[in-house]
């Protein structure tokens, strides 16, 4: 433990806190004519105080379950606040997440009230019916919107106003204050108890300890669903610090907002950074001439003489000359382009990031972060930090926390960032709790300095014919590291050999092969030579790997695996045993044929 564990307080006293001191452009976010519109500080405070006299009004009681179901917008985070502040407890919920565990959600938690952000939102849920709390919507008017809701909630405040003090005062730290449902890849979601404590004391010792670099005033911007525990996190600390808060509404507009805001710290997944760099080699791809050969040639020399840098070698005289070049030509060029001129470091975390993702993004003068934490931890357990990042590593515990290993390499965690268990699932939270400590179901390792790396989730480990354990997250990261590949899922329980499904870049895989756009993506996860290409692709990015490890056969789907689809989460994770049921024949297929 570094330093001592910060005072325990409750969120609505931090967010309160914060807000007190003026600033405008406190949140930003871009209206209907794609303008960015701000909200100062004392009216995010207004509004919060309004809306959770409303809530109150409503005959809410403390603890009562509030549901959110919105994409990121500012009145999302003033929701989240007044909630809160009301005493109750936030129930996040995907707008994208499957109707039955929409209404599995609202049911199991009990929710009273649901604020959701649209009537179309809306009649998307009327199936479920009955299930339904009363409701009140974001964008239009009328007796059941936000609007009207924080204008009783104002009337409340007029006659009463030391409600607001009073609702504060009334909470304690060790009060629910967040039941957010896991995104149940593998069954049923369970609801995760999250605390005021939990939540304000993983907040300020994560920041205190990896952001000390982000400063009042500075440019942020918002990427990740606020329904995601780890960025709900974040913005409770990004209203600590005073950034000017900036919310990116559609993943399609972030290089224009990155253009435009131009910030100084993003969090991201490891897809979206895989994103980055694939789009950059596939602007220069579609430009075609010189710069179809020499953007690809940069990026994998910038990203082998960093790997050289950062993994305790000497580049080679050969290695660095090349990068000497690429540099000016090429390397420095991109980072300004992609709107990250300002940009200090980004932060990765929810999955495992490839170092050759992280070591082309240095190329490109990006430094990331990477950090590790379930949602039942806050969701923070560690994270490196910019004066002393270890690529390839998670990072030290931050402040607060301690890991220990099983002997069997499994993480377990103990300090105030677990959770209190979930909700009505004795059973459950018995399971993972042992003596004060979570474990994890990650398994990793920790060296000498402290520095923790997960190798792979416990339970997707799968054993080959053979008798050998592979760890699917290890090799599927190995071929992700090919910007001709967007998505892999490894299989092979009982198979000699693993064998991949592939979702390709079929943009990409068209420019390489010089395959005209005509040619419909179904047509080309058919075709011998786009087989072919992958496979080689597969095979180059896997060779270091050990024997039993490496891919034989492999599978061309001819789309994304999606939310929409049920193959993915709503945090994007894969649900492996549902892409082993959609995709039954094609994983039979592809051990018929040999690679």
């Amino acid at each position: 433990m570094q330093n001592a564990d910060p005072f325990m307080q409750t969120l609505p006293h931090f967010i309160r806190s914060a807000l007190s001191r003026e600033r405008n452009d406190c949140l930003l976010e871009r209206n209907d004519r794609g303008e960015w519109t701000s909200l100062s500080s004392r009216q995010a405070l207004t509004r919060i105080e309004s809306l959770a006299c409303g809530l109150r009004d409503l005959d809410l009681g403390a603890g009562d379950r509030v549901a959110l179901l919105s994409p990121n917008c500012v009145d999302w985070l003033i929701s989240d606040f007044a909630i809160l502040l009301a005493g109750c407890v936030v129930v996040p919920i995907f707008p994208t997440q499957a109707l039955d565990q929409v209404q599995y959600i609202l049911e199991d938690s009990q929710a009273k009230v649901l604020l959701i952000h649209s009537r179309a939102a809306l009649k998307r849920l009327e199936p479920i019916g009955r299930a339904l709390p009363q409701t009140f919507v974001f964008a239009e008017g009328g007796d059941a919107s936000l609007l009207a809701l924080e204008q009783r909630g104002e009337r409340a405040k007029a006659s009463h106003p030391e409600l607001p003090a009073q609702y504060e005062g009334s909470i304690s730290p060790e009060d629910l204050a967040v039941l957010i449902y896991t995104s149940g890849t593998t069954g049923t979601p369970k609801g995760v108890m999250l605390t005021h404590d939990n939540l304000a004391f993983t907040t300020e010792s994560s920041f205190d300890y990896a952001f000390a670099a982000v400063k009042r005033g500075d440019a942020v911007l918002s990427v990740l669903p606020f329904s995601h525990i780890y960025e709900h996190m974040i913005a409770h600390g990004y209203i600590r610090t005073g950034v000017r808060y900036h919310i990116c509404h559609r993943a399609e507009a972030l290089l224009a907002d990155l253009r435009d805001v131009r910030p100084v710290v993003i969090t991201l997944v490891p897809r979206i950074l895989e994103r980055m760099v694939a789009a950059v080699a596939e602007r220069a791809l579609a430009q075609g001439g010189l710069k179809a050969k020499l953007v690809p040639w940069a990026l994998r020399v910038g990203r082998d003489y960093m790997h050289s840098k950062s993994f305790g070698r000497r580049p080679s005289p050969a290695i660095t000359a090349q990068y000497m070049l690429a540099r000016p030509l090429v390397l420095k060029k991109v980072r300004p382009m992609l709107g990250l001129g300002s940009v200090k470091f980004l932060v990765s975390g929810s999955a495992p990031l490839h170092p050759d993702t992280a070591m082309t993004l240095l190329a490109l003068g990006i430094a990331v972060l990477e950090g590790y934490g379930p949602t039942e931890c806050s969701p923070v357990v560690s994270v490196n930090r910019l004066e002393d990042n270890d690529y390839g590593t998670v990072g030290k515990p931050i402040p607060g926390v301690q890991v220990k290993l099983t002997p069997d390499g499994e993480i377990m965690v103990k300090g105030r960032n677990v959770m209190r268990g979930y909700y009505r699932n004795e059973g459950a939270s018995a399971a993972v709790m042992e003596d004060g400590w979570y474990k994890t179901g990650d398994v990793g390792t920790a060296d000498a300095r402290g520095y923790l790396r997960i190798t792979d989730r416990k339970r997707e480990l799968f054993k080959t014919s053979g008798g050998k354990f592979i760890a699917p997250a290890r090799v599927e990261s190995a071929i992700k590291r090919s910007i001709y590949i967007n998505q892999v899922m490894l299989v092979g329980e009982s198979q000699p050999h693993p064998a991949a499904l592939i979702s390709p870049n079929f943009d990409l895989v068209r420019a390489h092969l010089g395959i005209g756009p005509d040619i419909a993506a179904e047509e080309l996860a058919n075709r011998e030579d786009v087989r072919a290409f992958i496979a080689q692709e597969v095979r180059e990015h896997t060779r270091d790997l050990a024997t039993f490890e490496q891919v034989r056969r492999v599978g061309i789907l001819p789309r994304e695996l999606s939310v929409e689809g049920g193959e993915l989460s709503p945090t994007l994770k894969v649900k492996r045993r549902v892409v082993e049921q959609t995709f039954a024949a094609e994983i039979a297929q592809m051990y018929a044929r040999q690679m």
